[in-house]
């Protein structure tokens, strides 16, 4: 046959002619490990001509290659939003922490008056700034996770974990010091 009539011969996909040595040095993988004596590099010993590995973690180079990750920042985000409105709302209650530990004693069926208001004013400002502090640090942190197309939805629900156990060690303080409370436990 002749030139003319044959069709061309289709040119080589990428790294088809590479050696494998070649291909591992231009994706940047370490040779694999083989026994002893078969002529291929020790394990471990990096090829002498492939750059040492990247630290970091390579970022997709497309817009396709990137996860949206929708559903995860709409519970993330509503997350967040349900526990500013629970914060907002806690707030001015721990600020007056008096009226709140008689609405708690009388739930609890303490039939008395909290007495201990000096040290529950503090305290209970104390646990509003720990809800204010504790949520701001949960809303940025799930945003950066976020920005970076990370999973974030757990992330409000651990900081409201956190967040509220120390309020709760917060609120606990003035509330088992006040001598109606004890007397009532004591019995």
């Amino acid at each position: 046959m002749s030139d003319q009539t044959s069709e061309p011969r289709p040119r080589p996909a990428y790294g088809e002619y590479a050696t494998p040595e070649e291909q591992r040095a231009a994706i940047r993988q370490p040779a694999e490990s083989t026994p002893e004596g078969t002529g291929s590099p020790a394990p471990h010993a990096p090829l002498p001509h492939a750059p040492a590995q990247p630290t970091t973690r390579p970022h997709p180079t497309t817009s396709a290659a990137r996860p949206t990750r929708t559903a995860d920042r709409i519970i993330t985000v509503a997350l967040l939003a349900y526990g500013l409105i629970t914060v907002l709302s806690a707030v001015p209650q721990l600020w007056t922490f008096a009226e709140f530990a008689q609405t708690w004693m009388t739930l609890a069926g303490i039939d008395a008056t909290f007495t201990n208001t000096a040290q529950g004013d503090l305290w209970g400002r104390i646990g509003a700034g720990v809800f204010v502090f504790g949520w701001l640090v949960t809303a940025v942190i799930s945003w950066r996770s976020l920005r970076r197309s990370r999973l974030s939805w757990w992330i409000p629900l651990v900081g409201a974990i956190v967040t509220f156990l120390i309020v709760s060690v917060c609120l606990t303080v003035p509330l088992l010091s006040d001598p109606a409370v004890v007397a009532h436990f004591s019995r």
